[in-house]
């Protein structure tokens, strides 16, 4: 394959590891993608350092003429901005993005991004999966949260401490334990993970 994406610009990303796991893994993904679709476009042999302002106005009409919405153009543009100003290149995409067109993000108040697992959960057959899943529903954690979750760390009786390392933005925080459910679902955990998180242990966070 190229070496855009399977060498420079996968380099590029393991050299510089900005961010929570997740959001290394998203901006590889979404990087790996342009790359798929430059070269899909005629632009083949780049590397890392090839990127020009060309290449992000053609990605940027390719995106928008597949309707993307506000929210996935914004998280595009950033990763291709890190790009960027990774490879020295910082000043071919402005910091606002409302110059190329893209609106404003629409947000709603008070809209939840949760969802019910319902009878959904009976289908999940993977022991950890299950857990890391019971442990957001019940305590309304995170999805890297739950993945690095240590119960043994975590469980300080009438609450559970959760890592900065596990966390959105690197911050600690606490969580109330304040019903039985809370508290057999913890002690399940317990169980499960021993001395050790919910990531099994031939397996990375990332796998």
């Amino acid at each position: 394959m190229d070496d855009l994406t399977y060498y420079t610009l996968r380099q590029l990303c393991l050299r510089n590891r900005d961010g929570s796991h997740a959001t290394q893994a998203d901006r590889q993904r979404s990087l790996t993608l342009a790359a798929r679709q430059l070269r899909e476009e005629g632009f083949r042999q780049m590397r890392a350092s090839s990127l020009k302002g060309k290449h992000v106005e053609i990605l940027l009409q390719r995106w928008q003429a597949e309707g993307l919405s506000a929210g996935t153009l914004k998280n595009r543009m950033a990763h291709l901005r890190w790009w960027a100003e990774k490879v020295g290149k910082a000043g071919i995409l402005p910091a606002d993005n409302t110059k190329r067109g893209i609106p404003e993000r629409c947000y709603i108040a008070n809209a939840s991004k949760a969802k019910e697992l319902g009878d959904r959960l009976d289908n999940i057959t993977d022991p950890h999966v299950r857990m890391s899943l019971r442990l957001q529903a019940t305590f309304s954690l995170r999805r890297e949260e739950s993945i690095k979750f240590r119960p043994r760390y975590a469980d300080r009786g009438d609450h559970i401490a959760i890592k900065g390392s596990w966390a959105k933005g690197g911050r600690n925080r606490t969580v109330p334990i304040t019903t039985s459910e809370q508290r057999t679902v913890l002690d399940e955990a317990h169980r499960l993970a021993g001395s050790g998180s919910l990531i099994p242990a031939n397996k990375t966070y990332i796998q």
